[in-house]
């Protein structure tokens, strides 16, 4: 990485410029460190700053898509007739452009590849989750594929996580996504783990596993304290497993294609009916 070999060429030159002066060898050791030191953290607080303002270039792009989007729904919404699957295509489009764009946008990072340890993990990151939006799953399984320290997505959000336990599932790997599921629940305290328990109970329910499947839940509700679980264990206690559904877990759940969304409302207008005389 540039931001080391800048911080050795540094401490070399003070090292030497030390000894060119006639300065003891304790001294001049401890200011080669020290100058080590120096260097790397100026450079690398140089460098994060130039990489947030990149990232919040992200955000802001993200944002006013989303706000623009938001905006569409809302109208759709307010207005009533109009063709439903229509506007729902449109709706997927713009999304669908959005995603693209943020994509893209990763492209901007790469030059920070030499500078920054981890910037390769972020990148893979950030990339995985817009293909899977993008269903580009074939990439999205070469990105979860990578390993290493420096080349694999940080799974460190329980969106990142449950999405490596969908493909996993879709690519009839249950043990894998089972194993994933008990290694990083626990780091996802209170309702943040909500997410990990969707996954993981649909895909009980879906392997026939339905009293794994109900006990699971029950921990899940106790440890998240989501309506959803009570809901789907009460369905299941009462062998009403064509019941079970998990779209009481909103946007995100849905944003894992693993439920298809239910179909969106309009509101009606109620017309006036005039009285005779």
């Amino acid at each position: 990485m540039l931001s080391l070999l800048i911080s050795l060429l540094v401490s070399i030159a003070l090292v030497g410029g030390l000894k060119a002066g006639g300065i003891n060898t304790p001294t001049t050791i401890f200011f080669g460190i020290a100058g080590f030191i120096a260097a790397f953290y100026l450079v690398g607080f140089l460098v994060r700053k130039r990489i947030a303002k990149v990232q919040k270039e992200l955000e802001q792009i993200m944002s006013v898509g989303q706000q623009r989007l938001n905006r569409k729904i809302h109208q759709f919404q307010s207005k009533p007739g109009g063709n439903i699957k229509l506007i729902q295509r449109q709706i997927e489009a713009d999304q669908k452009v959005i995603f693209e764009q943020g994509l893209n946008f990763t492209k901007r990072l790469e030059p920070f590849r030499k500078w920054s340890f981890l910037m390769g993990r972020q990148i893979a990151t950030l990339r995985l989750q817009f293909l899977y939006q993008l269903k580009e799953f074939d990439q999205v399984d070469a990105i979860l594929a990578k390993g290493g320290l420096f080349r694999g997505p940080m799974l460190m959000e329980p969106m990142q996580v449950a999405m490596k336990m969908a493909r996993q599932y879709k690519n009839k790997d249950v043990a894998g996504a089972e194993k994933t599921f008990k290694r990083r629940v626990k780091w996802f305290r209170g309702d943040r783990g909500t997410l990990l328990y969707g996954v993981m109970t649909w895909i009980l329910v879906k392997e026939a596993e339905i009293d794994k499947a109900r006990e699971l839940l029950a921990k899940a509700k106790d440890a998240t304290g989501n309506a959803t679980f009570t809901h789907n264990w009460e369905q299941l206690s009462n062998d009403r497993v064509k019941s079970f559904s998990n779209a009481g877990l909103g946007e995100e759940w849905f944003g894992l294609y693993l439920e298809k969304p239910p179909q969106p409302k309009q509101q009606r207008v109620r017309g006036n009916r005039g009285r005779g005389f």
